[in-house]
């Protein structure tokens, strides 16, 4: 594999965030942002309540009048996914849960399929996985892409999301190289982080992600989707991902389907930027729901 030019990534995915984006075309990005928003909630202390508060909020973000669609997906831990699946059923939003031990991945490899087999149960549409970083910078590249393809197979038909921890596993040629192996062993998105640590998504690593897709997608014609998750918290930062996406690889990208965005927090910005769009003026922030 070339090694990856550090200073050319950096600068190319700098340059994405310049972009000047005026009137329709921007309200238009603000509206496709927050449809491609996973709203999560992966907290200790999560109860059925706090789950039910965020099905609301991604079934719909704001009023009706501003025409923003729903969020893709509600992103909750295994136990609540039947709980989710109820409120969501039929509407179009995704029931994504996080297995495999999340966020650490480190427990023998049969109790996380059985923790991927129970999400699926209980109606999880899309498994969010960890990759096991210690494999992964220990060298045992077998071993991860082994676990990837076993973790594909007990999803059955519900979508694979494979994390990296990209702040973990270092450098960009590290990045490429776990794009790489999980395209290869089944994954149909790939994803930056957890959103448990201070180093998660950044546009340059995003970036990294984006073109190991665009060159295997030249290779063997399928298209993977792409999730940057934790740090993204404005609407300026969100259009410069949409950006990226369709300068990288294109309108066809631009879908909830091949993109999204993990970042609940997110919508609060989003919304409040449409509002100001439509209306003319910043609403208060206490008008809608907070991420």
């Amino acid at each position: 594999m070339t090694p990856i030019d550090q200073i050319g990534v950096e600068e190319r995915a700098a340059k994405f965030a310049k972009r000047s984006i005026k009137a329709d075309a921007k309200l238009a990005g603000l509206r496709l942002a927050a449809s491609m928003m996973d709203l999560t909630t992966l907290e200790g202390a999560d109860t059925e309540g706090k789950v039910a508060q965020l099905c609301k909020k991604a079934l719909r973000p704001m009023a009706g009048r501003y025409g923003c669609p729903p969020c893709a997906a509600v992103c909750v831990y295994p136990n609540l996914v039947g709980h989710a699946a109820r409120l969501l059923e039929g509407s179009g939003v995704g029931v994504a849960s996080v297995a495999t031990s999340f966020p650490s991945g480190q427990v023998p490899l049969e109790v996380r399929l059985d923790d991927v087999r129970f999400a699926v149960a209980e109606g999880a549409t899309e498994i969010d996985m960890v990759i096991a970083r210690g494999a992964f910078l220990s060298g045992d590249f077998e071993r991860v892409a082994k676990e990837i393809k076993a973790v594909r197979k007990a999803c059955g038909k519900a979508h694979l999301k494979v994390i990296f921890e990209t702040g973990e596993i270092g450098s960009y040629d590290k990045v490429r190289l776990a794009s790489e192996i999980a395209m290869r062993s089944g994954a149909h998105f790939i994803k930056t982080s957890t959103g448990k640590i201070a180093r998660a998504a950044t546009m340059p690593v995003s970036l990294v992600m984006l073109e190991a897709i665009r060159d295997h997608y030249y290779d063997t014609g399928e298209r993977i989707g792409m999730k940057p998750a934790g740090g993204i918290r404005t609407a300026k930062e969100a259009l410069a991902y949409l950006v990226m996406v369709k300068e990288t690889l294109g309108d066809a990208w631009l879908t909830p389907d091949l993109f999204r965005f993990g970042a609940s927090s997110l919508l609060t910005d989003v919304t409040l930027q449409i509002a100001k769009m439509v209306d003319g003026n910043y609403q208060s922030a206490d008008y809608f729901a907070m991420g």
